[in-house]
């Protein structure tokens, strides 16, 4: 996710998971008006992404790294849940909250771990939450673990930075470990459809094995 053009620098060069919270919970009041202004359509993409490779299923969910909601909101209107949310700053899962489309909260950074059981959630989203001074591709392998056998998992990486910090490393180890397959891999695509144009990134979708 990007912020104003002139807090870019700030949001991607944070140093630590404390900094980024402290960016986010700063941000969370403005998040939604100034993203859906640029017009912001991950989350819309996250869904579809995520309704065509679950199909029609009942089961818990984790929005890790929700933010204010975007995904979870789109998610519930489709018909999943009970949806759990997941983030750095309060402040975020605050407004989150006030969507009605979450069962509960839990503070959590990816990258150290995640505070859920192995095999919790029939599917996870996590959109967003892996650009530079985000969470390390190492959350994929904790994300994962959570997932149960025949889960789906969708997220995305930014073009211009994934390889860089690691990410298809890691996504390559899980599914040559037999811990998931690369059911879709999109092609490089706009995150803001109104601004921005250079800010490209990629979907994934995953199938717990």
């Amino acid at each position: 996710m990007t912020q104003k053009t002139e807090d870019l620098d700030a949001v991607y060069g944070a140093t630590s998971p404390e900094a980024a919270r402290k960016l986010y919970d700063d941000w969370s009041g403005s998040y939604d008006a100034e993203n859906l202004a640029k017009g912001f359509w991950l989350p819309i993409v996250a869904a579809g992404f995520f309704a065509r490779h679950m199909g029609r299923t009942e089961g818990p969910l984790l929005d890790a790294g929700c933010g204010t909601g975007l995904v979870g909101q789109s998610l519930a209107l489709m018909g999943y849940g009970p949806i759990t949310g997941s983030d750095l700053s309060d402040d975020m899962m605050e407004i989150a909250a006030r969507t009605g489309a979450y069962a509960g909260f839990q503070r959590a950074d990816m990258g150290a771990g995640l505070p859920f059981d192995d095999a919790a959630f029939a599917g996870f989203t996590c959109i967003g939450a892996f650009g530079p001074g985000h969470a390390p591709p190492q959350s994929l392998e904790h994300l994962a673990r959570a997932l149960r056998p025949g889960g789906i998992g969708v997220f995305n990486v930014v073009e211009a930075t994934h390889e860089e910090q690691g990410f298809p490393a890691v996504i390559a180890a899980l599914e040559e470990a037999d811990v998931w397959r690369v059911a879709e891999r999109s092609r490089a695509f706009r995150a803001y459809l109104l601004k921005e144009p250079e800010l490209l990134v990629r979907m994934f979708a995953v199938e717990r094995l």
